[in-house]
């Protein structure tokens, strides 16, 4: 298989060998043993049918250790006990407004304490809590919440532009009760929260005993390879699987530790990985509003973490902050994330005195994950159940089939192919809430006839010893800024511009940056009218998220398209924004708009020192 373009950097397969493998077990068992049979313990132990709940470990926890502090959340603080009391009234309230077990409670916040009491409060009755993104606007939120349908949707006063772009007819129609949590009085069309909660009762409700494992818990909307986000279902069983696997096997905090975590709540990183994390430890998490470069470190100190949750950007922006004699100067000794590229990791652990970096890979509809629980570098880590790592044809992106029986073939050790994932009893498939879109993601008969895989989406290297290594991702998403980008959403909106005839857009990379920024190749209405820049940026930062606003243009005269009418992308991508291969017309996005892209720019680009607003 070909190596591909985005993986010619780091070529050198990065294998796991047992004189790499054993000194790591051995450094591990000699540590943390307890918590490695702890979590292992954990893990067996596990069945989808038992009975068990989020609300109900945590309220074990407060029972247990009810003066522990919990959370923290700029200046506030609470205890195991507090916490869960407020869950509790949080749970009542929306008992009393006719949320039964079953229902969906849209949970739209930004990044507060205030989003896991609403969170915990709506498990806690067997409902299912769905994090909305609170960078989402218009029709791409009216479309989350149409496929979750909630009973009621609680709303954070720092969302009010993401509530207001919804105008109050429509919002009627996606959800008849709207809650407002805040200070400042709500709009006229919502409930105003804290009336309801001053008169909730405080202790566990008795539905939080009877629910079991395989119910589900939340909704987290994730960009899949067709368009629109989808709303994917983390059940209690997935979320305490990553709880033992990920959390005390992996991560392995200790009940005095503190998790600072600066990402948003509404992706599995920080709900469930995370918190799952210092749940199970019975430890502190610490919540900040957005991630700061700047700022990451003296939060660190002020707060005295001792780990934090990252994805592979994060680390980037840190690394590229200039040197401090400080660097060193924290009580952090472990992280846990995704994404963190090869190419930094040594650089990354060595400048900043980080023990042990638990990188995994998961995703949020993927019903297996992978955590270097042993500590080895530039690796995501080990699976115990069943996956494979399949060849692929990078130009159709689609598994290879061959034989008499077109079943698929594992690549060797240190080749790269499509990682997918077994679905079994003890590995079931959550999937989305709609049932077509998670069918779309299943492999039949790929080993044996009648089995079924996951398909991820995503490329990874063998490296050995059960252990790999991700490279990149497929199909119509790329990652940018932290975020899924579905470029057929991207598309729509572009299509919607007036100078627009037609948009692709794809993922390019980026020198000194993770994942891929976006790229339109356009065909315009008039094309001997010049493009107006700034004008097409404003529509653009109005109608998307900033994350998914292309920081390139290609204009073309014409699109190639496939012998199925779909546009042709492979060339595009492989292209890039290159001016010595791309001789249409390309922009760039700058603080003043689309701007023609310049020799000075195009340089800057290739040194990996130009910056994006």
């Amino acid at each position: 298989m070909t190596t591909p373009a985005s993986d010619r950097a780091t070529a050198a397969p990065q294998l796991v060998r047992l004189t790499d493998w054993i000194p790591a077990a051995w450094r591990t068992v000699r540590t943390d043993l307890r918590l490695l049979l702890k979590g292992l313990v954990g893990l067996l132990r596990l069945r989808p049918t038992r009975l068990g709940s989020i609300g109900q470990t945590f309220a074990q926890q407060a029972a247990r250790h009810p003066e522990r502090q919990a959370v923290v959340c700029g200046d506030r603080r609470w205890t195991y006990a507090e916490f869960n009391a407020w869950a509790n009234r949080c749970a009542h309230a929306l008992q009393a407004a006719g949320v039964r077990q079953g229902d969906s409670v849209g949970v739209l916040f930004d990044n507060r304490a205030e989003v896991l009491a609403w969170v915990l409060g709506t498990v806690k009755l067997g409902a299912i809590a769905t994090l909305l993104n609170n960078q989402q606007r218009g029709e791409v939120l009216a479309h989350s919440l149409r496929l979750s349908t909630p009973a009621l949707v609680v709303v954070g006063e720092a969302c009010a532009e993401a509530l207001h772009s919804l105008p109050p007819a429509e919002r009627a129609t996606l959800c008849e009760r709207w809650w407002w949590e805040g200070e400042t009085p709500p709009p006229d069309d919502l409930v105003w929260a804290q009336e309801r909660l001053a008169v909730a009762p405080s202790h566990n409700p008795p539905e939080t005993d009877t629910l079991r494992l395989h119910q589900p818990a939340f909704h987290i909307y994730t960009s899949g390879t067709t368009g629109l986000p989808k709303a994917s279902v983390m059940s209690h069983y997935r979320w305490h699987r990553c709880m033992s696997g990920m959390g005390i096997m992996g991560l392995r905090l200790r009940p005095e530790d503190v998790l600072y975590c600066p990402l948003p709540l509404y992706h599995n990183n920080a709900l469930t990985v995370s918190w799952g994390a210092v749940v199970g430890a019975g430890a502190s998490l610490v919540l900040v509003p957005k991630f700061s470069a700047s700022r990451f470190w003296d939060d660190v100190r002020r707060y005295q973490a001792t780990s934090f949750c990252y994805i592979g950007e994060l680390c980037r922006y840190l690394l590229n902050q200039p040197a401090r004699p400080d660097d060193r100067a924290h009580r952090v000794r472990a992280m846990i994330g995704n994404g963190l590229r090869p190419e930094i990791w040594d650089a990354f652990q060595q400048r900043f005195g980080i023990d042990h970096i638990a990188e995994f890979y998961t995703a949020s509809e993927c019903n297996l994950a992978f955590i270097n629980a042993l500590g080895l570098p530039r690796t995501t880590g080990l699976c115990p159940l069943s996956y494979a790592i399949v060849r692929m044809d990078l130009d159709t992106e689609q598994p290879v089939r061959s034989g008499r029986r077109q079943h698929m073939s594992r690549v060797q050790r240190g080749e790269v192919g499509l990682l997918i994932t077994e679905i079994t009893t003890r590995a079931p498939l959550d999937g989305y809430t709609d049932a077509k879109a998670t069918e779309a993601k299943v492999l039949r008969n790929v080993f044996k006839k009648g089995d079924a895989w996951f398909n991820t989406g995503d490329l990874v290297r063998h490296q050995g010893l059960h252990h790999m290594q991700f490279v990149d991702r497929l199909g119509d998403t790329f990652r940018w800024k932290g975020e899924n980008v579905a470029t057929t959403e991207v598309e729509g909106v572009l299509a919607h511009q007036p100078e627009v005839a037609e948009a692709v857009v794809y993922g390019v990379t980026v020198p000194g940056t993770d994942g891929r920024a976006g790229m339109a190749a356009l065909t315009l209405r008039s094309p001997d009218q010049p493009l107006d820049g700034m004008a097409l940026a404003r529509a653009l930062y109005t109608q998307l998220p900033r994350y998914a606003v292309p920081l390139f243009l290609r204009l073309r005269d014409d699109h190639a398209v496939t012998a199925t009418f779909k546009y042709s992308k492979v060339v595009l991508k492989r292209e890039g924004y290159d001016p010595t291969v791309v001789h249409d017309a390309l922009y760039v996005l700058t603080p003043g708009g689309y701007m023609p892209m310049t020799g000075e720019i195009w340089q800057a680009l290739s040194a990996g020192t130009h910056r994006f607003d």
